[in-house]
Parts: C-alpha cells; sequence; structure tokens
C-alpha cells in the first residue's frame, strides 16, 4: 500500500544524525518520517563517551529519549527498512521492506555502518567488551591496564598503539598481518616503549568472561586485559539508498563513502547524507551535529523552492 500524502522529509536512518535532524525539522514544522531498521552500530556498547551532558549514557537509552523528543514535536516514526529509492517528479518515493511505500519532497539518509570482523577466535564474542574500537570511546575504561592493538596495516596499527599509548604505559601492538613497518614508524614506538609482536593472531583468551591474552598461530599468547582493533575491522557503509539514487562517492583509507559538502548534501539534488554513512569515523555528537547541519541546509532549501512556487503562483494570477 501507497502512502498518498507527500511528506517534506523522510529520513532513513534513527541514530544520533537521524533523529537529531527529525527534532530540528519538526520544530521548523516541516512533516517529517524516520524510517529506522533498529539496528545501531553501538547497540552492544555499555556507554558512550565525549557528549556533554550526555557522557556515560547507555547508547540506546540515548535513542530512546531523542526519539521521544522528536515524536512530542510531530515526527512519526516507521519500522523497518528501505528496499528501494527512486527519484519521482516534486522529490522521491520509497519502497519498504513490508511492501509500502511513502514519498517526500527532500530526503535523509544516515543509515550508518556495519563492521565486519576479521577471522579471529573470540573477536566477535568479546565485542564491545574488552575488543575495543575507539581509544576516545573506550580508553578511559581500560586505563592502566595491558592493553594490545590489532591492525591489519602497519599504517593503522602505529597510528592507533601510538594513540592507545595515552591511556596506559603497557602497550603491545601486534602486527597480525603486515610486519612492514617503517623504520621511522619503529624509532616511534620505540621510543614511547610500545613493544612488537610479530605474527598472525589467530585467538583471544578468556578466563572468568575477562580477555586474558591474545593467542598467535605459533601459539604464544601476549597477556592483555584489552585489545584496540580499529585497523582489523572493515566499516561497511549502509548506503544502498544512496547508491539507488546514483549518489557519487569519494575514495577513502576505509573504502568508498557518499560525497557531501559541509551541509551533507549529496550530488543528488534534494537528497543529503549524514553520520557514519558518510564518515565512518564520526562520534555520536558529531553524527548529531551533522544532522543539525543536514536538516538546517533541507529546510532552507525548501523555504527557497516554497518561496519559488509562491512567486510563480502570484504571477499566474
Amino acid at each position: 500500500m501507497t502512502n498518498n500524502k507527500t511528506l517534506d522529509v523522510a529520513i532513513v536512518g534513527g541514530g544520533p544524525a537521524g533523529l537529531n535532524a527529525a527534532l530540528v525539522l519538526a520544530q521548523a514544522r516541516r512533516s517529517v518520517t524516520v524510517i529506522d531498521a533498529g539496528q545501531p552500530r553501538n547497540e552492544l556498547a555499555t556507554h558512550l563517551r565525549g557528549f556533554l551532558t550526555r557522557d556515560g549514557t547507555v547508547p540506546t537509552d540515548l535513542l530512546a529519549m531523542g526519539r521521544e523528543e522528536a515524536e512530542r514535536f510531530g515526527v512519526t516514526f516507521t519500522e523497518g527498512s528501505v528496499t528501494k529509492a527512486s527519484a519521482i517528479a516534486g522529490g522521491f518515493e520509497l519502497a519498504l521492506a513490508d511492501g509500502e511505500s511513502l514519498v517526500a519532497r527532500r530526503l535523509l539518509v544516515a543509515t550508518g555502518i556495519s563492521d565486519t570482523f576479521p577471522d579471529i577466535e573470540g573477536f566477535a564474542d568479546r565485542w564491545a567488551k574488552d575488543v575495543l574500537h575507539c581509544p576516545y570511546c573506550h580508553g578511559y575504561e581500560v586505563r592502566d591496564q595491558p592493553l594490545g592493538v590489532i591492525a591489519e596495516t602497519a599504517f593503522f596499527g602505529v597510528h592507533q598503539a601510538l594513540m592507545v599509548r595515552q591511556w596506559t604505559d603497557d602497550v603491545v601492538l601486534f602486527t597480525h598481518t603486515d610486519d612492514a613497518i617503517e623504520p621511522g614508524d619503529r624509532e616511534k614506538l620505540d621510543a614511547r616503549d610500545i613493544r612488537i609482536v610479530s605474527g598472525k593472531v589467530t585467538g583471544l583468551e578468556v578466563e572468568n568472561d575477562e580477555l586474558t591474552g591474545v593467542r598467535l598461530a605459533d601459539g604464544t599468547v601476549t597477556p592483555r586485559r584489552a585489545v584496540f582493533v580499529g585497523g582489523a575491522i572493515t566499516p561497511v557503509p549502509r548506503d544502498q539508498t544512496l547508491r539507488d539514487l546514483g549518489a557519487e562517492t569519494n575514495d577513502t583509507p576505509f573504502g568508498p563513502f557518499a560525497a557531501v559538502d559541509a551541509t551533507g548534501a549529496t550530488s543528488v539534488p534534494g537528497v543529503w547524507a549524514a553520520g557514519n554513512v558518510v564518515d565512518p569515523k564520526a562520534q555520536v555528537v558529531i553524527s548529531a551535529s551533522a544532522g543539525y547541519q543536514a536538516a538546517v541546509a533541507i529546510n532552507m532549501d525548501l523555504i527557497e523552492a516554497d518561496v519559488e512556487a509562491a512567486v510563480a503562483a502570484r504571477r499566474a494570477r
């Protein structure tokens, strides 16, 4: 069944970027629907960091609060996912997984990313517990403990090991699949007392539901209490809606991601994107900010269209 009412804005994705955009647009008296599949990337995390007044909040609690706020201003929510997006006269039509569809004048995609894990025994089971992605999100909780860094490229490994050193003086860099560390980088690691352990990582040792060590292919185990793996996971943008519409991408160190301007506008007129679907490094507060900026730009674009239509109608009279 098709919803015949044309919305001002459809937002695909109900994370921090999508919810903040929905709130701003609703307060600007726009009709807004958020389509959300309910698969936040950080749903397993127990807290978020670096968000003023919300530091330590459980990420799913933040989303629940944001949704409640948006609903108070008239935002509606549709559970599910978009199976196909099409440009039509005056806007966009979104086909939904339940067979329904909706039409909107403007579109914001804030669908985030999914993570592809490496083939390391125990990795997925320990994710967001003591297998961690971002030091700014989790570093404080594991400060002053023996920490490790696992990365599939020397570049990311060196970068994150030097970063993690800020939270503890006991850091081991596991080269895993790339031993080609430049001499200059080895000097930096040595100067910061970061030990390098060569060899492919095959598993994690766990006792009493706590990480105790990192196991190599030769059976060697290096005691560690937590590991960071920013370069050992592959962030995959959930960008099917953008690809349906032919949005251009940029090549990044993480692969191709949607190309946007400072407001989040894509190469497709009337389509914006914000949050991790654009920038896999964006923290919650940054994604929320990007949603705000996109919402302001979308509202101004609609204002210009409304004024143009009003002028044309006046002239016709």
